[in-house]
This record gives structure tokens, C-alpha cells and sequence, in this order.
């Protein structure tokens, strides 16, 4: 007996294994059983991404007839819906009224928090902390899946190096080192450890490709680019993604090599397939299918063609699929094997969601009041806003203040419910938003605040309009601006101090919000001015989506925290900060420029035959007659309330050989008077090579928390691959000879030791 249950165990463990093989190589059977009922017609229903709208739009388009589509089976997933009865309701059309009672995917942007919104994934970015990154996406899945949402649109990956494009609010900045590192944080809280558990979701990376360098900063625009620097500086995120294990992708609007990415097969079978091993599903963004038509590649038949054929699998909201496939097929453009591989990457998506085996796992009424906006989720998004903030200047160590001051709370952002979320929530509610004023009063009870506008965020009525698609974010007061500026300085002279909380609106940055003038509006400069004309002390808290052009501001005598759009519990973390309840420990993510005549700029730029000397102008080398070529603030940078001294850099080796790893230890003091935190970072030259390398690029970094008077050695270890690169063949490469190091605490660090590998 003993032998036959070791027999009858290894054929159950092998069994298994040919399940968990064929289910890894898009062999399920479940899947595939489905597959050989299903009409054309059904094969093509599951290819179609409808929103029945109600919710926040984003995009201009809003499909009809959504209810009857389902009951006839020609819709794969929807957004756009949310509650466990609406969705359980959606679900019901779906699986009681179509022959296969096939579920849906329901899905959403859920970019920066579900209801408990948290600070925007720029300014997210800035904490460097890729543990609490993974708890933020952790805590939005659980929110979102209670309120049936099971398919994420998110993590946004594209590296932004032109903050006049305003979906730089949307990504982790210009480095595609720390960029793959988050991503790889975020796809991980969002699907957790088992998709089919009901407090997981699908994330989907986006925007496959590039869509984050478009020509003149402005969104939807053109993109040109060579694959080297491609493959060096904007597809790594991505690829970081797949290695993640990423359930889909979406494709973005730009083209690549002359060809759009919804169709661009270079792009979505060459790389995406088989050369990363991407097995997931590939959706279009909002439309992008038909709008290959205005690139200028046919007609929606033809253009959906070109869409299928490249590796796209599932149409969102433009229908071209659905309309145009039957005729395809008859007329030969198309196979019906091409549209069932994208049905079986649809429905696999459905099987490890755990959908197609309770359709209903995700419509859990009593979740939404215990998953939903608690007391613990709060204070997570509280925490998650503190470390996002970056103190850009402490001019004679204005910040943090005291408790018991009398403080001059002034600006147009300071009582703004309406501006505290950002761009890109549209699942938040900006009724739950703590604002500013609330959050001092409750931080600091016994410090005598009084409260003036003092400015617009704009004066202009017309550029106004546009902020205020989504509701008002710019509200045009009935007092002029000059009665609201000497209201503003009236209280700024009979306080101590003078908290100024300016910036954008919400609107100002994000989608279709690209601006050519991104410094602060004029009607906001004048506010300042006034306030530091009164010689009082001035802190400035700045509120944006992007990096802004400040360099009036920056050289003015005040204290400068850049909070970003912190999300629900705004006003408690900015109050936390300013009054030192915690200290600021945020580091750029992106470089922040003199002026847009600098961008693009940023931190890994490669040097020129002629490069210029520091600080002076010389004739015949890479200058401007007209400004400096540093930027205004450098990448990586962000101030404490304490200091902080590097000594004592070494390797542990001065000579590696290919395939080995090096480890570099400094030692890091906190000599100032505050306990706090401290992003160490790492950058690496390349001295010789076949191509020209960029000056320097991140390669590491380590959080690290001292108290005040306390010394750590920080270790940090370069992997083999964080020396190679890809050459003029796209081959990863690393080739022999000099490095160097440097180790500090931003992108120009002087701290430097050097090695050579063999």
C-alpha cells in the first residue's frame, strides 16, 4: 500500500504540474473549453471596452446602448461603474441574458487612492520609500475591489523630462532607475499575491510607449525617438512592469516610427511579446484605435485591422472591433485564429481575476463599509502626503513653526476642498478633502491663525474656463484682486509669520492640461511679492502637478515646501509638516528648470564634444547667452530640518569581472537638531564606451532614518546588470573599464571613488 500512495502522489503532482504549465503557457483549460463553443460573434463581444458614462469622462466619447450590447454579448468589460449593486447588476446582464454567461471585466482609473485618495504619483514619487508605494497600491486595491472594480488602469510609467506636458503628474518623474522601482512596488500592491483573491486587482501599465516625450510638451502630440535611447531611458519602466508580472497593458496615442502604438506591431509583438514575454492582454487607450484614422492610416475597417494584426486585443469604447470584424474575416483581412488569440488573452484575464468561476466575487455589499475610507486608510494617505513633500528652501530656518505663533494663513489653495485631491481622481470626493485651514487649527489649537485669500489662483476668466472642465477648480472672486492683495497684507503685517499656500489648481496640470507657461500665475506672484515686501517671514507652500519655473520666488528670502496635490488628508499633512510633527525628508523626482527655454533638462543628459566650464561663459561651447545651463533645482534634491554630512566612500573592490557585483559603503551623520530621514543616492559614470554615456545615472539609493547626532555606514550594491547598457546592436551590454561613483544626497553629489571592470 505504501508503494501504490507514493505512486498515486507523484501522479497527482505531476498532474498538477501539466496544469500549472498549460495555465503559465496560455493552455487553460477552462479558458480553452470556452473557446471551442464560442460564435465569431462572441469571439469579437469579448474584444469590446464600453462606459455606459455617468462617472468622470475621460474622454469625449460616451457609448450607447451599453445594456442592450451586454445582453447580446458584444461586451467584454465596462468602466465607469462602481458599488457592489451596480456592478452586480452589470455582472446579471452579462451572465444571465448571453448563451456562455461570460462576466465582465470591470475596470477604472484608480490612479492616486480609490476613495481614500493619496498624494499624486509625482509627488508620491518624491518619497523614495518603495515599501510605502506598495502599501498605497495595496490600500487603493482593497477600496476599489469592495466597490467592484477589479481592473486597474494603472500604474502610468512614462518618463516625463517636459513638465509642460501635464500627465508628468501622473508618472514617478524622469529616471528610469527609480521609475522601474516603483512600478515594480505598485504593480505588487495592486494584484497582491493571488489575483483571484477578491481584494486584488488587474493593474495595467500604461502607456506602451513613449507617450511621455511628446514633441513641444503637448499631449497626444507626435513623438520621435531612436531606439537607443528608447531602450536606455524610456522603455525600462515598462519592462519592469512585464518582469513584475503584469496582468495587461495599455497602448498610448502617439506613434512610433511613424506608426501609432495601437498598431504598431514593432511595438506590440516584437518587443512586447517576444522579446519581454509579455503573456497578458493589450487594451487600446480611450479611442486611440479610431484615431489612427486621423494619423492618416485609413479608415476605421482598416485601421482596427492594423490594430488586431500588431497585437492589440481589446478596443476601448471606439467599437471598430466590434463593428468592422464580421466583414473582415469575410473579406480575408483578418483570421478568425487572429481574433480568437485575443479573446483567449481576454478571457485568461477573467480566469486568474477568478471571474469566470464566481462572476459575483467582487459584489460584496457589506465590503464598501469596512474597506472603504476607514479610520486606518486616513492615516496611511496622511502619512503617504508627508513624505511626498519636498522642502525645496528654508530661508533662516523659517519652517517648521511654533505651535503657539500667530500666523498669517493667506493664498487662494488655503480654503479650496476643490483643489486639495489633484488631477486624475475621479473615484475621490473633494467634500472629504481636509483643507489647509482645518488642518492647522486641528494641528496647532493654540496658535492664533488668521485666514485672507488674497489672490486668484488666476485672474483670467477665459484660461478659467478651461481649468474648469470637471467642475470649478479656479473661482474668480467678486472682490477685485487688489482689494483681496491689501486684505492679504493687512493680516501678513499683524501676524509673526506668513504661511502663503499658492500654486495650480487641480486642472492646471494632468490630461489635456500640457501649459507653455508653467510658472505661477501673475495674479499669485503679485500676492507674494506683498507678502515678502512686509518683512515678515514668509514660507511658501506650493501646490502643483508638475515642476514649475520659480526662480523669482526661489531667490526671494522665504522658505519654499513643495506639497504637490497631497490627496484627502491635505490639510492634517501639511500642517504635520509645517509645524514639524514630522520632518520633510521628499527628494525631487524630476529636474526643475530656470525657464522652459532649458526643457528638455534633466539629470543623465549626455555630454558634448564641446562641453561648457562650470559658471562662465566661453565662446564656441554648449552655453546660452542667456541663462545658465544648470537647472534651477537639480534632481534628487530636497532639504530637512536637520543636516546631514557624507564622509568615508569606499568599494569593497577596485576591480570587478563582468557578472559580479561591487558594494559602495559611506557614512552618513545627521549633525543637526532634528531627528530625520535621508535618501541616500548613487549615481554612476561610465567614463569609456562604444556609445556616449550619459553624465551620470541613478543606480541606487537607501532611505535612512538617524537621530539627531547619529552616524551610519549605508551600504549600496551595484549588480552586474547596473553596468551594462544597450548598444547601437539594442544588445544589454556592459563593456570593460573605468567607472566612478558618487554618492550624496542629490544628482550632484562630489562624493566619488572609482573602479574598473575587467
Amino acid at each position: 500500500m505504501g508503494y501504490r500512495t507514493a505512486y498515486l502522489t507523484i501522479l497527482a503532482h505531476l498532474f498538477f504540474v501539466v496544469i500549472l504549465w498549460g495555465q503559465q503557457s496560455g493552455s487553460i483549460p477552462q479558458v480553452e473549453a470556452l473557446l471551442q463553443k464560442m460564435t465569431l460573434e462572441e469571439k469579437i463581444g469579448q474584444l469590446n471596452l464600453l462606459t455606459p458614462g455617468g462617472g468622470v469622462a475621460t474622454g469625449a466619447v460616451v457609448s450607447k446602448n451599453v445594456e442592450v450590447k451586454i445582453k447580446a454579448g458584444q461586451v467584454g468589460g465596462i468602466f465607469g461603474v462602481a458599488g457592489p449593486e451596480r456592478v452586480r447588476m452589470a455582472q446579471k446582464l452579462a451572465v444571465e441574458n448571453t448563451r456562455l454567461k461570460i462576466p465582465l471585466l470591470i475596470g477604472s482609473d484608480v490612479i492616486h487612492g480609490y476613495k481614500t485618495t493619496y498624494p499624486l504619483p509625482l509627488g508620491l514619487s518624491c518619497s523614495w520609500d518603495m515599501e510605502l508605494i506598495q502599501q498605497a497600491a495595496r490600500m487603493a486595491a482593497t477600496e476599489a475591489t469592495a466597490d467592484g472594480i477589479m481592473w486597474n488602469f494603472s500604474p502610468m510609467v512614462d518618463i516625463a523630462r517636459d513638465p509642460r506636458w501635464g500627465r508628468i503628474a501622473e508618472g514617478a518623474g524622469e529616471d528610469p532607475y527609480l521609475g522601474s522601482k516603483i512600478v515594480e512596488a505598485m504593480v505588487k500592491g495592486y494584484q497582491g499575491e493571488n489575483l483571484s483573491a477578491p481584494n486584488t486587482m488587474l493593474a495595467c501599465v500604461k502607456h506602451v510607449a513613449l507617450y511621455g516625450a511628446p514633441e513641444a510638451g503637448r499631449d497626444y502630440h507626435s513623438v520621435d525617438m531612436g531606439k537607443v535611447k528608447m531602450f536606455n531611458q524610456y522603455l525600462p519602466p515598462y519592462k519592469a512592469a512585464i518582469d513584475a508580472g503584469v496582468s495587461s497593458a495599455m497602448t498610448s496615442f502617439n506613434d512610433i516610427d511613424g506608426i501609432p502604438a495601437s498598431g504598431n506591431k514593432w511595438l506590440l509583438t516584437d518587443l512586447l511579446r517576444k522579446r519581454w514575454g509579455f503573456d497578458g492582454f493589450v487594451v487600446s487607450d480611450y479611442t486611440s484605435v479610431n484615431e489612427m484614422i486621423a494619423h492618416g492610416l485609413g479608415d476605421l475597417q482598416e485601421v482596427s485591422v492594423l490594430a488586431l494584426k500588431a497585437g492589440l486585443d481589446m478596443d476601448m469604447v471606439g467599437e471598430g472591433f466590434l463593428t468592422t470584424f464580421k466583414k473582415s474575416v469575410e473579406e480575408g483581412k483578418v483570421t478568425e485564429e487572429e481574433i480568437t488569440n485575443a479573446c483567449r488573452r481576454v478571457l485568461e484575464a477573467k480566469y486568474i481575476s477568478g471571474l469566470l468561476d464566481d462572476p459575483y466575487r467582487y459584489s460584496d455589499k457589506e465590503r464598501p463599509k469596512k474597506d472603504i475610507l476607514t479610520k486606518e486608510n486616513r492615516k496611511l494617505a496622511r502619512k503617504l502626503a508627508t513624505r511626498s513633500f519636498v522642502l525645496l528652501k528654508n530661508h533662516d530656518e523659517i519652517l517648521p513653526l511654533k505651535k503657539d505663533a500667530k500666523i498669517a494663513l493667506v493664498g487662494p489653495l488655503v480654503d479650496n476642498q476643490n483643489n486639495m485631491l489633484g488631477t486624475w481622481a475621479p473615484t475621490g470626493e473633494t467634500k472629504l478633502a481636509i483643507t489647509i485651514l482645518e488642518g492647522f487649527k486641528s494641528v496647532a489649537p493654540k496658535a492664533i491663525i488668521t485666514y485672507a485669500k488674497g489672490a486668484n489662483i488666476s485672474d483670467d476668466p477665459e484660461f478659467a474656463k478651461k481649468v474648469n472642465v470637471f467642475g470649478e477648480r479656479i473661482t474668480i472672486d467678486e472682490r477685485s484682486p487688489e482689494i483681496m492683495l491689501q486684505e492679504a497684507v493687512e493680516v501678513a503685517k499683524s501676524s509673526d509669520v506668513v504661511v502663503a499656500v499658492i500654486g495650480e489648481a487641480t486642472e492646471m496640470s494632468g490630461e489635456a492640461a500640457s501649459r507653455t507657461d508653467i510658472s505661477i500665475p501673475e495674479s499669485q506672484k503679485k500676492l507674494i511679492r506683498a507678502l515678502v515686501a512686509t518683512n515678515k517671514p514668509v514660507a511658501l507652500v506650493l501646490m502643483s502637478g508638475r515642476p514649475l519655473t520659480i526662480p523669482e520666488e526661489f531667490g526671494m528670502p522665504v522658505a519654499i515646501l513643495q506639497v504637490w496635490h497631497p490627496g484627502v488628508e491635505a490639510g492634517n499633512a501639511i500642517a504635520d509638516v509645517v509645524f514639524g510633527d514630522y520632518n520633510p525628508s521628499g527628494k525631487l523626482t524630476t529636474t526643475w528648470p530656470r525657464s522652459v527655454g532649458q526643457i528638455p533638462i534633466y539629470h543623465s543628459a549626455k555630454n558634448t564634444g564641446r562641453p561648457a566650464p562650470e559658471n562662465k561663459f566661453q565662446k564656441f561651447k554648449s552655453n546660452y547667452l542667456d541663462s545658465e545651463n544648470t537647472p534651477l533645482i537639480p534632481f534628487g534634491h530636497g532639504l530637512s530640518y536637520t543636516s546631514f554630512e557624507y564622509t568615508d566612500l569606499k568599494l569593497n573592490k577596485s576591480e570587478i569581472s563582468q557578472g559580479e557585483s561591487i558594494q559602495a559603503t559611506v557614512t552618513l551623520k545627521n549633525t543637526g537638531n532634528f531627528d530625520g530621514e535621508e535618501v541616500v543616492q548613487l549615481y554612476l559614470q561610465d567614463m569609456v564606451r562604444t556609445i556616449t554615456p550619459p553624465k551620470r545615472q541613478l543606480k541606487g539609493f537607501k532611505k535612512v532614518i538617524l537621530k539627531k547626532g547619529e552616524s551610519k555606514q549605508v551600504s549600496i550594491t551595484l549588480s552586474a546588470n547596473d553596468l551594462k547598457f544597450y548598444n547601437s546592436n539594442l544588445e544589454f551590454v556592459s563593456e570593460p573599464g573605468e567607472f566612478k561613483i558618487y554618492v550624496g544626497t542629490d544628482s550632484n553629489a562630489t562624493l566619488s571613488v572609482s573602479f574598473t571592470l575587467k
